[in-house]
């Protein structure tokens, strides 16, 4: 029998999962057992519990036929527990290191406790904050053990129920459940303490409670927050068949009461439409359990409990309107107009926008109004085909429409039209965002189809790397995130990513990347035509390098000498060069080119073709290299420059490790290594091989060809349905040069 048992509910966090389960089996005290429950959560949670009950007998995965809520499948997890102890996790939360251990040791140190309570951490999206507001409680306690009837004021510990460890007997012995809804925690809590006959405190710092931005239901306004109601009537119910704990009635009943007003003067739980209806059943349950003699307190707090005795709903709100005069200050009202300043646009625009969303316009852009390109073009082809009705316009500069394509409708950016059509259209389609001056509007619909795989850190995971965020306003960043409907996905490492790294309240699109398609829909002619196009002699090696933009250089310059490496390599190998879309095109490599030594492919429209023309990529840390692992071509990785640009960047795993799935091939780490990749053949041996396969393995895991066709019949068509994606063995890419 284990001495704690750590019961962890999982639903839609596989952004956080793998952290928190980390955090509880990386601990050092090791007589525990984890009970994962996967509460039929949607996306690859279920996957995750499995994969970490294999590798670890210490976790036993319970998978739920249906959704049941976070009450209930605490309780399924609490059927399966053996340990003396039983602790509650929610799943996108984690552990301190030693917090078991220390657990342990209290326990050891005083005996049996019927509840050990321990402080937390709150992580919020924008940083840690500082420890809990019980912390001066729990610190006070020392080592005492005692009933809350000897010390009532620890009524005011968290009202939650994953800072506590439960004496198993004693917690299964009282009957305690965990009802469905939200607030589920409060009843349990008091119940328990009210109950226990020994208490103690541990003054340690034991959970990161993570604030997400989005997700949290807490943080969700609805109907679902008059749960409040049934779950503190079961309390009540509870306390009336216990006559021996009247004592306790008059203090939960204040802090139920407290409980209630807190969460009706916050906008993100009670709309604004609800608070009436929220402050007549707080009303209702006053008049209904106030206790013989019950005294409300002073303070704010007593006048608000006043208005909810004598049912003066207009008395709270002006108590309400004098504690936010109180608080507002002079400032605020500047930075309100401030803000409506900034929001008068064009009057066209304005005028446009009050019109109805046009069903049959759509908006694309791409690499912030470049030609059109990668995954939003690819979206726009299929869209065509399979939804005609849906008439696409893209956005593009000034300087570059002259350039696009016959048969592409399309608008300059800022001109008539473009306020027009980003005024009306329904739906919007961009690899990277929308201007902040765009207006999302009740009808329209957004799609983020990204642009790559993230190697490196994005979003709000910048903050912690200073050269990389240099400029960025997160507010902004957010408020772009917020008009997101879809994000669309080539992996599930991707999605867990973009969770982390962008939080928001879209739902991910675990499509593949509609670009990719390209790479299993081209035959042998179709590559020999792209190497023709290009200048590429036949049974020449061509070698694609796309070098990624660094951040703590002021402009580009290649990482190694591009005439030296073409001329060690000879006559059957050519070099082709693209430089990242953010650098400028460089002298150097024009100069290059213009001799011969080089092909400078920098502006070439179509990455995609000069990845089929290719024999192999020389690549750094380019989101490039998870697109061309479709190929199952080889992948050299140079990277000369990887501790610096791993620390300035930031990355999200080791391409260097040699693990399988991390590192795609042979990797170079000097000039003359790199020369000697391809002069000894490592590049393509069967240790390269080896690795390429447990890469795409990982990170081509959607991308089959299908991945446009996917997108489009749920984005505009509104189908949940879509092509199977097929097995990756079952794949057939496109062959290579020496192939074909």
């Amino acid at each position: 029998m284990p001495r704690f048992s750590i019961v962890v509910p999982v639903f839609k966090v596989q952004g956080y999962l793998r952290e928190c389960l980390d955090s509880v089996l990386g601990q050092s005290y090791r007589d525990i057992e984890v009970i994962a429950v996967d509460d039929c959560s949607p996306d690859s949670c279920g996957a995750i519990i499995d994969e970490y009950a294999a590798r670890d007998p210490r976790l036993k995965a319970v998978h739920l036929p249906e959704n049941v809520g976070l009450g209930r499948a605490r309780n399924a997890g609490l059927e399966h527990a053996r340990g003396d102890y039983v602790l509650f996790l929610d799943s996108d939360d984690s552990y301190t290191p030693g917090l078991l251990e220390a657990l342990a040791a209290r326990l050891d140190a005083v005996g049996d406790l019927d509840i050990l309570v321990f402080d937390h951490v709150r992580t919020y999206w924008w940083g840690k904050g500082g420890r809990s507001q019980a912390a001066d409680l729990i610190e006070r306690a020392g080592t005492d053990v005692f009933r809350l009837k000897d010390r009532p004021e620890y009524v005011h510990l968290f009202l939650v129920a994953w800072n506590k460890a439960f004496r198993r007997e004693f917690f299964v012995g009282q009957g305690l459940q965990y009802a469905p809804g939200l607030y589920e925690d409060a009843p349990v809590t008091h119940m328990a303490m009210v109950t226990a006959e020994r208490i103690g405190c541990l003054d340690r710092v034991g959970i990161e409670y993570r604030q997400r931005r989005q997700g949290a239901i807490t943080k969700t306004p609805g109907r679902k927050h008059f749960d409040i109601f049934p779950q503190y009537e079961g309390l009540f119910a509870f306390l009336a068949q216990r006559p021996e704990l009247a004592w306790a009635t008059p203090m939960l009943f204040e802090r139920a009461v407290f409980h209630m007003l807190f969460a009706l003067k916050r906008p993100e739980r009670v709309r604004p439409a609800d608070r009436r209806e929220f402050f007549d059943r707080t009303a209702d349950f006053y008049a209904q359990h106030v206790p013989d003699g019950f005294t409300v307190p002073g303070g704010p707090t007593g006048v608000y409990m006043r208005a909810v005795a004598k049912r003066l709903y207009r008395a709270y709100q002006a108590a309400q309107l004098a504690a936010r005069a109180k608080t507002a200050g002079p400032n605020k009202v500047v930075k309100a107009k401030t803000k409506a300043g900034k929001r008068a646009y064009a009057g066209l625009y304005t005028l446009q926008r009050r019109l109805s969303p046009d069903p049959g316009l759509a908006v694309y852009t791409s690499y912030e109004d470049r030609l059109p390109s990668c995954n939003p073009l690819a979206v726009f082809e299929k869209a065509r085909e399979l939804a005609p009705q849906v008439h696409g316009v893209w956005v593009v500069r000034k300087e570059l429409a002259g350039r696009v394509p016959d048969g592409i409708d399309h608008v300059v950016r800022d001109s008539r039209r473009y306020w027009e059509v980003m005024a009306r259209a329904r739906y919007f389609v961009n690899n990277v965002d929308f201007p902040d001056h765009i207006v999302k509007r009740p009808g329209q619909l957004h799609l983020q189809t990204h642009h790559g795989t993230p190697l490196k850190r994005m979003g709000l995971e910048q903050r912690a790397y200073p050269a990389a965020a240099r400029g960025m306003d997160f507010d902004r960043l957010l408020a772009r995130v917020d008009r997101w409907d879809l994000s669309v996905s080539s992996n599930q490492y991707s999605t867990k990513q973009w969770e982390r790294a962008y939080p928001g309240s879209y739902a991910s699109l675990d499509a593949g990347y509609p670009r990719n398609d390209r790479y299993y829909g081209a035959d042998a002619e179709d590559v020999a035509a792209v190497r023709a196009r290009l200048g590429i002699a036949p049974g020449t090696t061509a070698l694609l390098y796309a070098p990624t933009h660094r951040d703590y250089r002021t402009e580009w310059s290649p990482s190694f000498d591009l005439a030296r490496v073409a001329e060690a390599l000879g006559d059957d190998f050519v070099l082709l060069v693209r430089t990242h879309h953010r650098d400028d095109l460089s002298p150097e490599l024009r100069d290059l080119a213009e001799q011969g030594a080089v092909l400078d492919v920098s502006r070439h429209p179509s990455v995609e073709d000069l990845c089929l023309a290719a024999d192999a990529l020389v690549a750094d840390y380019s989101s490039l290299t998870f697109d061309y692992a479709n190929l199952d071509r080889p992948i050299v990785i140079y990277a000369d420059d990887w501790e610096i640009y791993s620390q300035v960047r930031g990355v999200t795993f080791d391409l260097l490790s040699g693990r399988p799935g991390d590192t795609p091939g042979a990797v170079a780490t000097t000039e003359d290594e790199l020369i000697d990749t391809f002069r000894s053949g490592r590049w393509r041996g069967p240790e390269a091989a080896a690795l390429r396969a447990a890469f795409r393995s990982r990170f081509c895991q959607y991308d089959d060809g299908h991945a446009a066709e996917r997108v489009v019949r749920r984005f505009f068509l509104g189908q949940d349905a879509g092509p199977a994606v097929v097995p990756l063995e079952q794949r057939t890419p496109a062959p290579s040069p020496a192939r074909g």
